[in-house]
């Protein structure tokens, strides 16, 4: 059951003592609260309201409380259209700072350029997208793949990959990229299908995958219910091969209960870092929220982060002004549950990696890390 305060989502989120000036600093939230990122979402709001919360309680952002606008984007081109609209033109919000499925991304873009706002894109995705007003602080295929990859090849033995994903630019993007890295690795590719986002009958690509002598398996899906969908069928079906998901994050792993354990999973976060910002992030989330705390992971996380980010940019140019916080994202950093981010590289941010596996509580194993991965070419002539 998502919680009151995410079901009334598309209501402004306030935390505006009197002390404060009139005019808040919007913050625009476009997300999933409906289709396939329904199941994250709630999570991304969650980390979002805290951010918020905590920096107005020690004293705003330039004597100004923040605000959050969230609109549900319904996870796809047509509901972003109109929830960009809606955030740039009619609310009028100072920065966009959101996770959206990349199909999201694309249709939102234009209204980001056409309103001339900062724009902080928080979910991993498939590389490249580059626009003036956009930075990105999740990881990118060069930082994600090579870690599980490398490890099917070297300690699973792997030789013969099958690919499967959700048809669109994340879903192909990301099997693009590790189709060519395992070829490039000394590996081949057996297979690779596709379903609609809103596709949820796995049954014919499992049957290639069965036929086709595969003895991994990647997977690209639409965060949150796809990813649920396929792995309950691959289970339910008997396949029991080495399983790397590129899209699931901790807190969708751990709603499917056993059906997950076994998998690997490459991410910029996971519940276990032990740093005293983890801890102490958890603690709030948890006191926070109660008994309805959806579980933070690699999706919200990074909004939370995003939100300091931007907070320390406009600090540093002393202004809401777009393009003094342009200049002023591409030199601040904040220190948070996963360390310290700055999004320097090409818009983008070098991130320490972890790999891990799902255990049968929900849990994640981390099986090992990787500090600093830089992001590669993204954007060279940003």
């Amino acid at each position: 059951m998502i919680r009151t305060t995410i079901m009334l989502a598309l209501a402004s989120v306030a935390f505006t003592p009197a002390s404060y000036a009139a005019d808040p600093i919007k913050i625009g939230v476009p997300v999933g609260l409906s289709g396939a990122n329904s199941v994250v979402a709630p999570s991304v709001v969650q980390a979002a309201e805290l951010a918020v919360e905590e920096i107005n309680a020690k004293g705003g952002v330039l004597g100004r409380s923040l605000k959050l606008e969230i609109a549900d984007d319904a996870s796809g081109a047509a509901g972003a259209q109109k929830a960009f609209d809606s955030l740039v033109f009619q609310k009028e919000v100072d920065v966009v700072i959101s996770m959206e499925t990349s199909a999201a991304r694309n249709a939102g873009l234009p209204n980001i350029t056409k309103g001339d706002v900062p724009y902080i894109y928080t979910s991993f995705y498939e590389g490249k997208s580059c626009n003036a007003n956009l930075f990105v602080n999740a990881w990118v295929p060069e930082q994600q793949v090579p870690p599980l990859v490398d490890n099917f090849i070297g300690k699973q033995g792997a030789k013969k990959f099958f690919l499967i994903g959700s048809d669109y630019a994340f879903g192909r993007g990301m099997l693009q990229f590790a189709k060519t890295y395992i070829q490039k690795s000394g590996a081949s590719v057996v297979g690779e299908e596709y379903l609609p986002m809103d596709g949820s009958d796995w049954t014919a690509v499992i049957s290639k995958l069965k036929a086709s002598g595969a003895d991994a398996i990647i997977t690209s899906t639409a965060g949150g219910a796809p990813n649920v969908t396929l792995t309950k069928q691959l289970r339910s079906s008997g396949v029991a091969l080495p399983y790397g998901n590129l899209a699931v994050d901790e807190g969708t792993a751990k709603s499917m209960g056993g059906e997950a354990s076994g998998i690997f999973l490459s991410a910029s976060y996971v519940t276990s870092i032990a740093s005293a910002e983890n801890k102490a992030f958890l603690a709030a989330m948890a006191k926070k929220f109660g008994a309805d705390l959806r579980t933070p992971n690699d999706l919200s996380v990074p909004q939370y982060e995003a939100i300091y980010l931007y907070k320390a940019a406009v600090e540093k140019a002393g202004s809401t002004k777009t393009a003094a916080v342009r200049d002023a994202l591409l030199s601040v950093s904040f220190t948070g549950p996963r360390g310290t981010i700055a999004m320097s590289k090409q818009h983008h941010a070098p991130l320490t990696m972890y790999l891990g596996q799902v255990q049968a509580d929900g849990s994640v194993k981390v099986v090992d890390s990787y500090k600093d991965v830089d992001p590669g070419e993204q954007c060279p002539k940003l």
